[in-house]
């Protein structure tokens, strides 16, 4: 059953207007929460400017339909973050150090903020992004792990939700911060569960596992059938699961190097979806939710220009950092590469734009687990004494 505002109830601001914020905030809204929506350009919003009511459809029963008004829609993150106890930020990952500087001089104390969802890093480098925009404000930041919406929304002023999922995990920087945001999160929603730690979130991130490579290894039937076929099962060959196979696998060894354990794809099918098999591509056969699902209409897709700059390059940056090496995915980053046109290696995440770079492993668990300072500890005159990094 999902929450109702009480006469209690904050004022939540949602920070992004594309289908996941714009769903987010009519299905607030509709429940009678205080809505505050931001969105960066004026185009994209301005007719909610002039009548602030988003409708919210939906085929299936039980999702929440109807018409919700907002309580204030700007492009002034002053006034989008004024009097919110919880932010909740619906950009595309890409987006995350750009809006963390547009809205850093105007947060305050005790302000929650959850990247929905971070895919990896995002915490990580949303924290660090706030610091050198010179934040001094006392506020958590946290991830999820996934959007909690399936939807779309191809007007400001209407989405259409598909299924909110029953389960998202949520972790904080610090971890031991996780069950404050979770508490703050429970006056609004039912379906967050406290995550583990923020680098959990980010290597579990099966996204970075199922859609790059999938799309690089099929960007030719994508670009001349314009994505007329199904994007999991015929695009995903014996051969390409494989592939897929190795992706995971070193993702996998990047948190294990990093000291955490993270789940395969083949145990997240199994755990998300009930389907079992002995190997990545009899798994993804015997996941009936795959089946119906079409390939994007061109390689301008988001399983390109997000996942691989903000999933890849920060698993492969992470692994270089800990000596964990990727190649099959600086493989994929580097046909991503020629394909698109764009500097993905450069412009994507790293360990440098997370602020962890030359951190040893020791600091890194602190930072994570409980929020030492993100620097090093050592200086340039004499070498670390926690250095704890595993040489390739």
């Amino acid at each position: 059953m999902s929450k109702r505002a009480g006469d209690s109830s904050p004022t939540i601001s949602v920070l992004g207007a594309g289908s996941g914020g714009i769903t987010m905030a009519a299905d607030l809204a509709i429940r009678g929460f205080r809505v505050n929506l931001w969105n960066r350009s004026l185009a994209r919003i301005q007719p909610l400017i002039a009548s602030p009511q988003v409708r919210l459809t939906s085929d299936h029963p039980g999702l929440p339909i109807g018409t919700g008004t907002l309580n204030r829609v700007t492009t002034d993150p002053a006034a989008a973050v004024a009097g919110s106890s919880l932010l909740m930020v619906v950009v595309p990952a890409t987006g995350h150090a750009s809006v963390a500087r547009e809205i850093a001089p105007h947060l305050t104390d005790g302000q929650v903020l959850v990247l929905n969802p971070g895919r990896t890093g995002g915490a990580l480098e949303f924290q660090h992004s706030l610091r050198l925009a010179g934040c001094s404000a006392d506020v958590i930041v946290a991830e999820a792990q996934t959007l909690l919406y399936a939807c779309r929304s191809d007007n400001p002023g209407q989405a259409k939700i598909f299924g909110i999922k029953n389960s998202v995990p949520v972790a904080a920087i610090p971890a031991h911060k996780t069950p404050q945001v979770i508490r703050t999160l429970s006056t609004a929603f039912d379906s967050f569960v406290p995550g583990d730690n923020v680098i959990k979130t980010s290597l579990d991130n099966i996204g970075a596992v199922f859609h790059p490579a999938v799309t690089v290894l099929n960007c030719a039937r994508i670009e001349s059938t314009h994505g007329d076929f199904e994007f999991y099962i015929d695009g995903i060959t014996p051969s390409v699961a494989r592939t897929l196979e190795r992706v995971d696998k070193e993702r996998v060894s990047v948190g294990a190097a990093i000291g955490f354990n993270c789940m395969s794809a083949r145990e997240w099918l199994y755990v998300a979806y009930g389907a079992a098999g002995s190997t990545l591509f009899d798994a993804i056969r015997a996941n009936d939710g795959y089946y119906g699902i079409r390939a994007p209409h061109s390689l301008d897709t988001r399983y390109l220009s997000e996942d691989v700059p903000a999933s890849l390059v920060p698993i492969a940056s992470l692994g270089e950092e800990y000596g964990a090496p990727c190649p099959t995915i600086r493989s994929v980053i580097a046909l991503a590469e020629v394909i698109t046109g764009e500097a993905y290696s450069q412009t994507g995440r790293t360990a440098e734009s997370m602020g962890i770079k030359g951190l040893s492993l020791l600091e890194l668990r602190r930072l994570v687990l409980e929020g030492a300072p993100d620097r090093p500890s050592h200086t340039n005159n004499g070498p670390r004494y926690d250095d704890q990094r595993v040489d390739a």
